[in-house]
This record gives C-alpha cells, sequence and structure tokens, in this order.
C-alpha cells in the first residue's frame, strides 16, 4: 500500500513560489469569470467533453477507411502516441497530485466534470495537441478545423476551473513533445 505523501505546508515555500501560486490563482480567476455566463459553461462542457477523447476515438476509427495507406500509418501514430500519452499523464498525476483550482482557488468553482481528483498536468489538453500534430501533418488542410478545437479545449480547462494555467502549458508541451518525438521513432 502506497504512503501518502506529505506536503509541505505553503507559508514554508520561499516567496517566489508563493508569488507564482498567486500569479496564477489570478489569472485562473480571471479567465473563470467567463463562466458567469450559461451559454459559454454549456458551448465550453461540449468542447470538453469531446476532448475526453472520443472524438479523436472516432477519427481513428475513421483514417483506415478515409486514406487507406496514410490513414491507417497516421491511426497507428494517434494511437502509439495516445497510449505513451496515458502512461505519462498517470505517472505525472499521480506523483504531483496537484488539487484541481475550484479545490483550493477561492472564487472558482467547478463547472464541468472532471475525470479524476488532480489537475497537472491537462490530459485533454496533452492529447489534443499530440493527436492535432500528428493528424495535420498527414492531412494539413485539416489544421483550419483541428487546431481551433485544440485551443478551445485547453481555455476550457481553465475557464470550467478544472485546470490551472501551467497545467493546459504542460500538458501542451508533454503532448507537442511525444507527438515529434513519435516521427522520429515509428
Amino acid at each position: 500500500m502506497r504512503a501518502k505523501r506529505r506536503l509541505r505546508p505553503m507559508s514554508s515555500w520561499p516567496d517566489h513560489h508563493l508569488l507564482w501560486i498567486e500569479r496564477e490563482r489570478m489569472v485562473s480567476r480571471w479567465m473563470h469569470r467567463a463562466a458567469a455566463r450559461s451559454w459559454v459553461v454549456v458551448a465550453l462542457n461540449v468542447v470538453s467533453r469531446l476532448g475526453d477523447g472520443w472524438m479523436w476515438y472516432a477519427v481513428i476509427l475513421a483514417l483506415p477507411w478515409l486514406d487507406h495507406a496514410n490513414g491507417t500509418t497516421c491511426a497507428i501514430r494517434m494511437f502509439a502516441v495516445g497510449a505513451v500519452n496515458l502512461v505519462i499523464y498517470k505517472i505525472v498525476k499521480r506523483r504531483i497530485a496537484r488539487l484541481r483550482p475550484y479545490h483550493n482557488c477561492p472564487g472558482i468553482r467547478a463547472c464541468g466534470r472532471p475525470l479524476d481528483e488532480f489537475s497537472f498536468p491537462s490530459g485533454h489538453t496533452l492529447h489534443s495537441v499530440a493527436f492535432a500534430l500528428i493528424l495535420v501533418s498527414y492531412y494539413p488542410a485539416w489544421g483550419m478545423v483541428v487546431w481551433p478545437f485544440t485551443a478551445l479545449v485547453a481555455v476550457s480547462r481553465v475557464i470550467l476551473g478544472l485546470h490551472y494555467p501551467s497545467d493546459v502549458v504542460v500538458g501542451a508541451a508533454i503532448g507537442a513533445l511525444t507527438a515529434a518525438v513519435s516521427f522520429n521513432l515509428l
């Protein structure tokens, strides 16, 4: 059985860490103000749910039928990167164990359904960026749809109170890195 990690109280953290945390909370609260509009919450919840993976799974399954040679290669790359990203995501999430903003940031409420307890990194953003990079490398014209969707997924996670901006930025960086590495390995 795994022992719980003891976290140092924030009062013992260096000043620059506390300053970073407060700035990130400030940006999170500023972005979360958009959630005061019910239509924004509804729209971003739709985007966020699509970003849960279902849309990407449908794309992966459809690619071999839409374009046999390139589609199959792209689908295999997306599947492999998705599997690697899932392992990375689970390890980092459990290791960092950062609570979501609605748990410890005054003024932020959960406006969506989290898939797990912790926020760092954003798995939605991680997978969306990785899949988008791979898909657009095979089918550049799809970038006009894929990139705005990926950006909306990332922004939705902060506005809905489920992630801090750094969760999204690091998720995007990991996704971009694993997608880029896949082109050197596969």
